[in-house]
């Protein structure tokens, strides 16, 4: 048995340090953050993805650039494991290997993992920095399974948003959706048999 586990809304709560960090990016040019609920509504894509959408033209490095430098900053006591998120992980490394598919960078999405004492029980994590095509993309999910050497039959990713689920159907294998975090349950429905209000009862639903 495989599980991969999405970041942000599903293990993790970092969203005060994303909001900040794009506050950040954006005064640093002269300009007005977007709407908290544009921004939230975007977490899951890569932030030359989300900027875009947010109406940057052009060029997004020089804000990614002042983003990562702001959230490398406070990532660390800004960011907490969700309700469960811990159960979670411990109980499915009881029956399952392991395996983090995020659309973060992977150094620092490793810091995170090792400064809440959990990223002993992952065997792989895959950033956004690792592939060239990111959720929804099948990509990071063929990378992850290839370095667990998994079967793709008995594999199975848990995330919030439709980016998990859709990457998870591209790749062939299935998926949970779960309701702590960005996605909302009318969307995942769309893409998923499968909805759990947080990661704990999705492991559950799994090992069922």
């Amino acid at each position: 048995m495989t599980i991969l586990f999405d970041l942000d809304g599903t293990l993790i709560d970092s969203t005060d340090a994303i909001l900040e960090s794009f506050e950040v990016a954006y005064e640093a040019f002269g300009e007005a953050a977007p709407e908290t609920e544009d921004i939230k509504s975007l977490i899951g894509y890569p932030l030359d993805i989300m900027l875009a959408k947010l109406g940057v033209k052009g060029d997004t490095q020089c804000y990614i650039d002042a983003y990562k430098k702001h959230y490398r900053m406070i990532s660390g006591s800004k960011t907490t494991l969700l309700p469960l998120a811990r159960e979670a992980i411990e109980e499915a490394a009881r029956f399952a290997k392991l395996g983090i598919v995020t659309t973060k960078t992977s150094m620092y999405s490793k810091e995170l993992l090792e400064q809440m004492d959990v990223m002993h029980y992952f065997d792989v994590l895959i950033g956004r920095d690792c592939v060239q095509n990111p959720k929804p993309h099948p990509e990071p999910i063929h990378k992850a399974m290839k370095s667990l050497d998994a079967s793709y039959e008995s594999a199975w990713m848990i995330g919030d948003t439709i980016l998990d689920l859709n990457s998870a159907t591209s790749a062939g294998i299935k998926s949970v959706g779960v309701l702590c975090g960005y996605g909302k349950k009318i969307d995942l429905l769309k893409h998923t048999e499968f909805i759990e209000d947080n990661s704990f009862d999705a492991v559950k639903l799994i090992n069922r």
